[in-house]
């Protein structure tokens, strides 16, 4: 069996709360939309007429896949958004996987989520897609945003939902209701049935907009042999995460620690200039003159479009050889494109956990000027030596399943206790060892199981 790790920080134990919050009278900001060099005007107006035929030529421009997608008559779907989803590219290329990525959210969600570091919901997130096809599996809290209502209200990783408002945790299961979870409005209500050592209880969470926290953790981790571990959880790659960044460097380098491990299990993406600054703090002087990630456009875009990021090399950096990446199906996107970007850099990458998610493209994400922005993969990523296309995702270098019920980051997770004793002896713990997705299986990707249901990898 592994042995344990040690951690300079320790972990108290909390009474357990059940309340009911008062709705907070926030709603998801609006405003301008983020400003890229991909911006395009709006339609000349917001008739169905006018959306769909801006889609149409936005799509012809910009679409990554705009040769080999459907060109179907805009006439006959309902909305812009149908018209949209009709145009997307179904797979008819050895090359290319069919477009499972291009989709839709409302402006407003969209500026608040990767602007202003904030989100609307209740901020609890199951997991849902282990228990797939299981509805007798016991289903578990797997995250909770630390700002978010269901923090408040004491609702904890671990915890065994009973009931999500009313529907068994098995009906839940089986027909893949996690839509549950997210809320409509400010002012909703989630009414859950937990379990936990002491028994089963009902906590009521009322959803509000919160701010993110997009570094959630940061610690010094002590293998058995004594070795001294930075270990960061970064859950969103937003500009939100640019100070505690340059915190836990700074903390890893006064330090002296002689390793990283980057939590990066439950990071959906986000902006490509934060995954360069993530990477750019293990790298260090060993990104020197070399490309973190090129961005490749279609042949339309591409003279304009193509583009570099260069490695950094910001204050308390490390240089490091090797990096540590806790990981699983929901790595994605831009989290993925810190490992590709490593690699490509040299630094030896000892994955964690299970496959990550497979998706090596991304958007200059674009307002419709109707309330709806639309994401459209416009780009491929690759990295200096111009790797890319891993849409069958990273395989665990050690593959380790979850344990929901110990928390993140904590001597008894199976996952960053794997990466202290790797670090150790160059072995994975055979006592925690599980059987990986094979390349080329998907994880079932589930309508939502929670959160704020926001990713990518956006060129900014």
């Amino acid at each position: 069996m592994p042995k344990m790790i040690k951690h300079h920080t320790n972990l108290s134990a909390r009474g357990r709360l059940a309340a009911v919050l008062l709705p907070l009278a926030l709603a998801a900001c609006g405003g301008d939309p983020i400003e890229d060099d991909g911006y395009v005007p709006p339609p000349l107006s917001c008739s169905a007429t006018d959306q769909k035929a801006w889609i149409g030529g936005y799509m012809n421009d910009w679409y990554f896949w705009y040769a080999l997608s459907p060109r179907p008559n805009p006439a006959p779907y309902a909305t812009p958004s149908d018209y949209f989803d009709a145009l997307l590219y179904q797979g008819t290329s050895v090359s290319f996987p069919a477009d499972r990525w291009s989709g839709t959210t409302t402006t407003a969600s969209f500026n608040s989520f990767f602007r202003d570091g904030e989100t609307m919901g209740y901020g609890v997130s199951v997991a849902g897609a282990e228990v797939t096809g299981q509805p007798n599996a016991p289903l578990y809290v797997r995250y909770v945003d630390p700002n978010s209502p269901a923090a408040t209200a004491d609702v904890r990783r671990g915890d065994q939902v009973i009931s999500i408002n009313g529907r068994s945790a098995a009906d839940i299961i089986a027909n893949e209701a996690y839509g549950e979870l997210v809320a409509g409005r400010p002012g909703d209500v989630l009414r859950l049935v937990v379990r936990d050592n002491t028994g089963d209880f009902a906590i009521n969470v009322t959803a509000a907009t919160y701010a993110l926290k997009p570094v959630p953790q940061s610690s010094i981790v002590i293998s058995p042999l004594g070795r001294k571990m930075g270990y960061v959880v970064v859950k969103d790659m937003i500009t939100q995460a640019d100070g505690p960044l340059a915190t836990a460097f700074a903390d890893f380098r006064a330090q002296g620690v002689s390793d990283v491990i980057l939590d990066l299990r439950y990071n959906g993406g986000g902006f490509v200039s934060v995954g360069r600054t993530v990477a750019s703090y293990v790298a260090g002087v060993r990104g020197a003159n070399r490309s973190y990630a090129n961005l490749l456009y279609n042949d339309k875009r591409a003279a304009a479009n193509n583009s570099s990021y260069p490695f950094a090399n910001p204050t308390n950096s490390l240089g490091l050889p090797r990096a540590f990446v806790l990981m699983g199906s929901r790595t994605c996107s831009a989290s993925e494109q810190v490992i590709n970007g490593l690699r490509g850099a040299g630094v030896q990458v000892i994955a964690i956990g299970d496959t990550t998610c497979g998706k090596p493209v991304g958007f200059n994400a674009q307002d419709g000027g109707c309330g709806t922005t639309y994401s459209a993969v416009t780009f491929e990523s690759v990295n200096d030596r111009n790797e890319g296309r891993y849409f069958d995702g990273f395989a665990a270098t050690c593959p380790v399943a979850e344990d929901f019920t110990q928390p993140m980051g904590s001597a008894g997770d199976p996952l960053l206790v794997s990466a202290a004793n790797y670090a150790d002896d160059g072995f994975c713990p055979a006592g925690l060892r599980a059987v990986q997705r094979a390349p080329g299986v998907k994880a079932k990707r589930l309508r939502t199981e929670g959160g704020s249901g926001l990713e990518g990898m956006l060129a900014k």
